[in-house]
């Protein structure tokens, strides 16, 4: 690293599979789709745009929202939109449990928006990244909601990879 630069930013690194994953499924989806076409014999070029589109359409259905922290910033970037957030100077944080537990960010910019809990826990350094940021806003007062949420979730983390080094030893 250049001496003065900013370090470069966490992302999922986990991302890649995830993305390679998702053409895999729509690659696959319209290969099986044209070949049941052709052996029923209906497959005409009309029908080949519409295997085209449906299997570009589940790609960019499966393909995950790429998550990307620096000091001081939270990114997730889908095929359509990206939206950021000042992770050193939020408003709010909520967890919303379900199928998928997901946080949801806003800043005092009027920026938001939302992230599966399972990216930060499998992501240390981009967990780092949006923890030091949530500690800023809360020794600057800003971040009013939420300090709870930054308690457990860190808690949640930190258990984990205690687990998965105890595991990885052998003493589990």
């Amino acid at each position: 690293m250049e001496r003065g630069a900013p370090p470069a930013p966490a992302g999922d690194r986990h991302w890649r599979g995830s993305a390679r994953f998702a053409v895999v499924c729509a690659v696959v989806f319209g290969a099986l789709t044209v070949l049941t076409d052709c052996a029923a014999g209906t497959f005409t070029p009309a029908r080949a745009v519409l295997w085209l589109a449906l299997s570009a359409t589940i790609g960019l259905l499966l393909l995950p929202p790429r998550v990307a922290a620096g000091r001081g910033w939270l990114s997730v970037r889908g095929p359509l939109s990206r939206r950021t957030v000042r992770t050193d100077a939020l408003v709010g944080v909520r967890q919303y449990e379900g199928a998928a537990s997901q946080l949801v960010f806003r800043d005092v910019h009027g920026g938001r928006l939302e992230l599966d809990t399972r990216v930060l826990a499998a992501n240390p350094f981009l967990w780092h990244e949006v923890g030091t940021g949530l500690r800023h806003s809360l020794h600057n007062g800003t971040l009013l909601q939420g300090a709870d949420v930054l308690h457990r979730l860190e808690r949640a983390i930190d258990d984990e990879g205690a687990r998965a080094v105890l595991k990885a030893s052998g003493m589990s």
